[in-house]
């Protein structure tokens, strides 16, 4: 049984690779992950904030200028940016799968640069996990939209690894803001990320963290859209956010998703629930008689579909049109 994938260009053993996260942190867990048979890890995110601070107090000593890169070099060497590059390289020396660099940015300023270092640290690819909100009044989607192409042209023009974008489903024109991306060159997109949500606390008048993993049934927002998506557009879509057990595997490559990305399952019960989830993706592919994923990866997706417009339903109308009501 053949479960290996081309990955953003990258060969991958399985379809699981282990999402930015804590759980990536460590070298030991790294290695369960691997053993575990994930395809690929990626390294929690760096955050846009972080580069920029470091930039912004060099240049604030007025020492920009032409050895500016090398003097970057010595400024971070005991801070949190070289830290980063060093585990990179741990990672790359401890495990064989490939190991996927992740940035949580909002802008194309200069911290794009960081892209070279990336490389230069043995990074197998780079994860942008871009995610602005659409809560400024004055700011059009289209300008939203732009930015986020300015940070892929960015990136692209400061290196040669493959590159996927990690985004949300706040756009008014998802599926041809996806199109977009893809035609810009990245090797993939990723469906979607997860970010903060805010909760209550009425007795406290605190602001709180609410669901911080995921949900089984948050699958429903990505099998719809990468099914829709699967086979329109020219790159890798990745499945991310409610990917809990085997049987979402099944689902989203029914849907026409490349890989998945697992986090908040490995949490709930630890990382060698991976073996699991992988030896249920095969107990499955055995009952159907599939030999590799590519037998029905899309198998499912909208384009192969006898009723199309189930997947762009929004309303409960045909759930609920079977059952009688006595109005009163």
């Amino acid at each position: 049984m053949d479960l290996s994938v081309s990955y953003l260009g990258l060969k991958l053993k399985s379809p699981v690779v282990v999402g930015s996260s804590g759980l990536t942190t460590r070298i030991a867990n790294l290695k369960k992950i691997e053993k575990s048979g994930a395809g690929a890890v990626v390294i929690r995110s760096l955050f846009e904030e972080e580069i920029m601070h470091e930039y912004e107090s060099i240049v604030r000593e007025g020492k920009e200028s032409d050895g500016f890169l090398d003097y970057y070099d010595y400024k971070i060497r005991d801070k949190n940016l070289s830290d980063y590059l060093d585990y990179i390289k741990k990672a790359k020396a401890s495990i064989d799968i490939p190991v996927i660099a992740s940035i949580n940015c909002t802008s194309a300023h200069e911290w794009t640069f960081f892209a070279k270092k990336l490389e230069q640290a043995g990074a197998d690819a780079i994860e942008l996990n871009m995610f602005i909100m659409p809560s400024d009044f004055e700011q059009t989607c289209t300008k939203i939209e732009q930015t986020y192409l300015d940070i892929i042209h960015k990136i692209q023009g400061e290196t040669k690894l493959p590159i996927a974008v990690k985004m949300s489903y706040y756009f008014a024109d998802l599926a041809a803001f996806v199109r977009k991306v893809a035609d810009s060159g990245v090797q993939g997109v990723i469906l979607f990320n997860r970010f903060f949500h805010p909760d209550f606390d009425i007795e406290n008048f605190k602001i709180i963290p609410s669901n911080v993993l995921s949900r089984s049934t948050d699958l429903a927002i990505s099998l719809r859209w990468i099914s829709i998506l699967s086979g329109r557009v020219n790159t890798d879509l990745i499945a991310s956010t409610g990917v809990h057990d085997g049987d979402s595997i099944v689902k989203e490559i029914l849907a026409g998703a490349t890989a998945v990305q697992v986090v908040s399952a490995l949490y709930k019960n630890d990382i060698e629930y991976l073996v699991e989830m992988i030896d249920d993706l095969k107990s499955w592919m055995t009952r159907h008689e599939f030999h590799a994923l590519g037998d029905f990866r899309g198998k499912m997706n909208q384009l192969s579909s006898p009723d199309p417009a189930k997947f762009e339903r929004a309303q409960f109308m045909k759930y609920f049109e079977s059952k009688k009501y006595d109005y009163e």
